[in-house]
């Protein structure tokens, strides 16, 4: 047991660096090769920035309200992984795909980590450059720059969501289409419910 899990988090190191490097090998060998295990990872991760998350959003100590924030924020991102897996999985069986559950399972998991890494950034400056900003030389430059960083992490995230159905599924380019024009509008409206809870602001997909 624990050779394996040692195994699998040397194999999620080898990948998290892939999916920035090469993404294309790196994902025709998740989809391929990874384990279960590598999950336990991502979700240790996820589980990081939630907490990182809570406590900057309720400065105060309060347990009970710390504890709610956390496990509001991580059910919210588990049912919505989980829903958009589902909801590939199923596409995935009309279009009669060759793929494994395992492999979407763990090829969307991986395509959380640009997700990740816009929430944990805009956290931070959320701390060291808190709203509202304003309309000097200095703040328009700052917001020019996130706005090229935000659209940078999009099209990796658009990257690796299209090599996860590439991959997983072994869908061609017209069922991946197919398989977007989908699951997107069913997203866009899961999304607005969201919002509307209070529960994400942006959607973490």
């Amino acid at each position: 047991m624990v050779h394996t899990i040692a195994l699998a988090g040397i194999s999620f190191g080898q990948n998290m660096v892939g999916i920035i490097l090469r993404p294309y090998e790196t994902y025709r060998r998740i989809t391929r090769e990874g384990t279960g295990w590598e999950l336990v990872y991502i979700a240790g991760l996820l589980g990081l920035y939630f907490a990182t998350a809570t406590l900057i959003k309720n400065p105060s100590f309060r347990p009970f309200l710390l504890t709610r924030q956390f496990v509001v924020l991580a059910s919210a991102t588990g049912c919505t992984y989980c829903t958009v897996v589902g909801l590939m999985a199923a596409i995935g069986r009309l279009l009669k795909s060759q793929g494994k559950l395992r492999g979407l399972a763990l090829g969307w998991a991986y395509s959380l980590f640009p997700t990740l890494v816009w929430f944990w950034i805009t956290s931070l400056l959320y701390v060291l450059i808190p709203p509202p900003r304003t309309t000097s030389f200095l703040g328009i430059a700052f917001s020019i720059v996130y706005l090229l960083f935000s659209a940078t992490i999009l099209f990796w995230k658009i990257i690796l969501s299209y090599l996860t159905v590439r991959f997983a599924l072994r869908f061609d380019l017209k069922k991946i289409a197919l398989t977007g024009a989908v699951v997107l509008p069913i997203m866009i409206v899961y999304s607005i419910g969201m919002y509307r809870l209070g529960i994400f602001r942006i959607p973490f997909l």
